[in-house]
């Protein structure tokens, strides 16, 4: 694995939060410490729960309280939100100024650019605060133009056929 690198996992498709986890648990594997913080993601999942289980080496954080989707939120909702989404910002700056990861993963952050949550100049911002050998990944549907431009690898997962709730999801019960 080459640390340092900006990785994207984009588009339309599935999977993009868990081709950022494999990469973290790759790195792991390795000796490497993860930190993943999310956004827009309040459920608990099973993805989670399995995570618990690599701590101390793999962490995840969420700043947001459990609500309903973005776009069915009122205006002081998402003002709440926005608030609770620069807390998640500040702790990634906290997270690259002080070293404390190989891997960061800021997952469903290109959402929060794409709800006009937060700017793409202020993840610009975070991106230009990585360390040389510190490698982030950056996930969600829409990748914007700038952040196209200063990542180093981009996979844009794509939804060729894609039944929604077919398969292990609906036997279980899991709703995306």
């Amino acid at each position: 694995m080459n640390l340092g690198l900006v990785q994207v996992y984009c588009g339309e498709g599935k999977g993009k939060t868990t081709a950022a986890i494999g990469q973290g648990i790759r790195a792991i594997g390795q000796g490497l410490k993860v930190i993943m913080i999310q956004f827009l993601k309040s459920s608990s999942t099973g993805e989670i729960e399995t995570l618990k289980k690599l701590e101390p080496d793999f962490k995840v954080f969420r700043f947001e309280k459990p609500r309903d989707f973005f776009w069915n939120l009122n205006e002081e909702e998402k003002k709440e939100l926005r608030t609770e989404i620069i807390n998640g910002i500040n702790f990634a700056k906290k997270v690259l100024d002080t070293r404390e990861c190989d891997i960061l993963i800021l997952d469903e952050i290109l959402a929060a650019i794409e709800n006009n949550i937060i700017s793409e100049k202020e993840v610009l911002e975070l991106l230009d605060r990585k360390p040389q050998e510190m490698e982030v990944v950056l996930t969600g549907r829409k990748l914007p133009e700038g952040i196209k431009e200063k990542a180093d690898y981009i996979s844009d997962v794509r939804a060729e056929k894609h039944p929604f709730n077919q398969g292990i999801e609906a036997r279980k019960g899991i709703e995306y």
